[in-house]
């Protein structure tokens, strides 16, 4: 039996999202950039002797069905893969936070199960089938800090003269989360964002834009106000991540992030410049 311990599937901050349009199926277009933070999930595989596919939870219990278990299926359905894995699951980013852990994890293990299992699969072929799982599994396999457009298909890697600055944030989850569908079904949700471009965010960088979700979500959950508060009142600038209900504010230097209040998670995490399973699957098709 091999077994691979210790994988990391890290979070990533949204340090913008402008929403500029919405498509006649429903689909909303947007402007984004994913960076990611050294807040991760550990995942661990031993390859089973049997085609089966279970899952230990090592720390929260998940559902069922968790995207770690359907990308193992996945990948099993589109090779035809026989073989099997026992997952061990040690999550620690929050759910319903807008910090993508669940896609992450479901790349991680795509690609821990793409060596494990000896596929070889491009990482095209691996989009492909994250894709399906989430729409952004992609960004994670990509493994690089990115400008994100259209409805989140098209990823640019920020690299060389676009590549993010270290930079440490605190990031605070409250209790409460928040379901991205209930946001984007909002009529008071703006749709109508100027187009940006990369030349503009690199002038600006951490203090570029705003997240168009953050009005919306905050009115449907008020601890999005209360953490952003809670990081303002401390010297932070706070804005939330994706569809939230998580918020960040970059730290110029170290700040005491105690005293939160009760079932809060708070973290000061650095962002990280390649996913640290980048290199594990080719770009050639």
């Amino acid at each position: 039996m091999l077994a691979l311990y210790d994988v990391p599937a890290p979070a990533k901050l949204n340090l913008f999202l402008h929403i500029t349009g919405q498509r006649a199926d429903g689909y909303h277009l947007l402007q984004s950039v994913f960076m990611l933070i050294d807040w991760c999930d550990t995942l661990h595989f031993e390859r089973c002797s049997s085609h089966n596919i279970t899952r230990e939870d090592l720390g929260p219990k998940l559902p069922d069905e968790d995207l770690t278990v359907k990308a193992a299926r996945a990948l099993q359905a589109a090779t035809g893969c026989r073989q099997g894995v026992h997952i061990g699951v040690s999550k620690s980013v929050p759910a319903q936070a807008g910090m993508g852990g669940g896609s992450s994890d479901a790349a991680t293990t795509l690609l821990a199960l793409n060596r494990l299992w000896g596929l070889k699969l491009p990482r095209p072929a691996l989009e492909k089938i994250g894709l399906a799982l989430g729409a952004d599994v992609p960004f994670f396999l990509r493994g690089h800090n990115a400008w994100v457009e259209g409805i989140g298909e098209t990823i640019t890697p920020l690299e060389k003269a676009h590549q993010l600055p270290s930079a440490c944030f605190a990031v605070v989850k409250p209790v409460a989360g928040l379901e991205t569908k209930s946001i984007f079904a909002s009529p008071s949700l703006k749709r109508d964002s100027d187009s940006a471009t990369i030349l503009g965010f690199a002038a600006a960088h951490f203090d570029f834009g705003r997240n168009d979700l953050q009005p919306v979500a905050q009115a449907l959950c008020p601890e999005v106000t209360e953490a952003i508060n809670w990081l303002g009142i401390r010297g932070l600038q706070a804005r939330m991540t994706g569809s939230g209900s998580a918020v960040f504010a970059k730290m110029a230097h170290a700040i005491d992030l105690s005293g939160a209040p009760k079932g809060w998670q708070v973290k000061a995490c650095d962002n990280l410049m390649v996913h640290p399973l980048a290199g594990w699957a080719s770009d050639q098709n």
